[in-house]
């Protein structure tokens, strides 16, 4: 029977909420900090030894050990190093999403299983599984499911009770062995009630800090600030995709705020409003529209690597060459259908049921059925913009996409 869980603590409220719940359902839980980042920020402060402290107070209030690991070698080489790679090639990464899949549900997987002899590992993301805490009835072997259970290729990965939570995209890239082997305690609660519980265990404290938002080791500096300490900016124009005609200067376009695909463009001694659609990467000039709903910004294909699905390939791709599913591109926003066809080298050509705005190469492609996340793929370049297919009018967005 598995009772030994290793829980990813964070020193957050979810994590925290997490070990309660794992408690009440009488499992020995293993606290574990994973120490990703060790340099400090702008202010002398290393946040790591922060989040440390509130983990060591979450751990001894609810009486459970705590061990640390150091994974600030393999953050840097399989995420960081990535991270800057495709900004230098003109793309826009998501580390997250990376970090999950190389760190939390790898290194700290193995390490749970080869050094503290856990059975399995949980974290406090909002997402659900189809076992939910009843990982015993996985087999092993085969990855079949036993019991209850009718399906017969794996664990399925589902959206969170809270929606507005649901942090399934950013788990989209993890092996189907690791989520075997994976417990998401707060995935069937909303965070209103992950709040109150965390009050009514005395960790008040947990509950007032901040929410972490953005990429971790930042700090309170904007990125374009931070990334300058490590990638050589290279001087450009922006030029007026309608026009041709050179509208500014810029010392750089790798920055993920100011000129990541959709972003305003802040360019001086004009008021006319331009955003990013587009990089030269040969010239590093940037191409920038005029207005917000311009149709260059809006694309309805892209194309993608090879995806990873979390359980097995949809049969209908590799039995019709195409299927059709939910996309999703940005984790807050709500899903569209879309129309996946299998290319020569076994990526995806992706078409979109409506254009989206602001599509960017290098982030990922997430798909599900229904409330299944069946896994997601990289994009490697889009199709033609609404501008380069003609269209001239200015596109109505839709609030929830913006």
């Amino acid at each position: 029977m598995l009772r030994r869980v290793a829980l990813g603590v964070s020193g957050g409220v979810d994590s925290a909420v997490s070990a309660l719940i794992l408690k009440k359902q009488g499992f020995e839980v293993i606290g574990v900090f994973m120490r990703n980042w060790d340099t400090v920020n702008e202010k002398g402060i290393c946040q790591p030894d922060i989040d440390l402290q509130d983990a060591e107070f979450v751990c001894k209030k609810l009486n459970i050990p705590l061990h640390e690991v150091n994974f600030v070698k393999e953050y840097w080489n399989q995420v960081f190093s990535e991270m800057l790679f495709e900004y230098e090639n003109g793309r826009t990464p998501n580390p997250d999403i990376l970090c999950n899949k190389y760190l939390k549900f790898n290194m700290f997987l193995k390490y749970a299983l080869e050094k503290l002899n856990c059975d399995a590992i949980a974290t406090g993301h909002y997402a659900r599984t189809d076992v939910g805490f009843d990982l015993h009835l996985v087999d092993k072997k085969k990855g079949h499911l036993r019991g209850k259970l009718k399906t017969n290729d794996g664990v399925k990965l589902l959206t969170a009770e809270d929606v507005l939570k649901d942090q399934t995209f950013f788990l989209s890239q993890i092996k189907q062995s690791a989520l075997q082997k994976t417990i998401f305690p707060v995935g069937e609660i909303n965070k209103t009630f992950v709040r109150k519980m965390a009050v009514a265990a005395g960790l008040e404290h947990i509950v007032q800090k901040k929410e972490s938002m953005g990429i971790c080791f930042i700090g309170s500096r904007n990125f374009q600030s931070f990334i300058e300490e490590y990638i050589e900016q290279k001087k450009g124009n922006f030029i007026d995709i309608v026009t041709g005609k050179i509208v500014g200067e810029h010392k750089g376009w790798y920055s993920f705020h100011y000129w990541t695909i959709g972003q305003r463009a802040c360019i001086g001694g004009i008021d006319k409003r331009y955003f990013v659609a587009d990089f030269k990467i040969s010239t590093n000039d940037i191409l920038v529209a005029p207005g917000t709903k311009h149709p260059s910004l809006f694309y309805q294909t892209i194309f993608t690597e090879q995806p990873h699905w979390i359980r097995a390939p949809p049969v209908h791709l590799y039995k019709d060459q195409m299927f059709d599913c939910d996309f999703r591109y940005q984790h807050s926003h709500p899903v569209i259908k879309c129309t996946c066809t299998l290319t020569g080298g076994n990526g995806l050509i992706v078409s979109l049921e409506r254009p989206m705005r602001a599509l960017c190469v290098g982030q990922f492609a997430v798909f599900y059925d229904k409330e299944e996340c069946l896994g997601s793929a990289r994009i490697i370049r889009r199709g033609p913009s609404l501008f380069t297919l003609n269209y001239k009018d200015y596109m109505d967005l839709p609030h929830e996409f913006t």
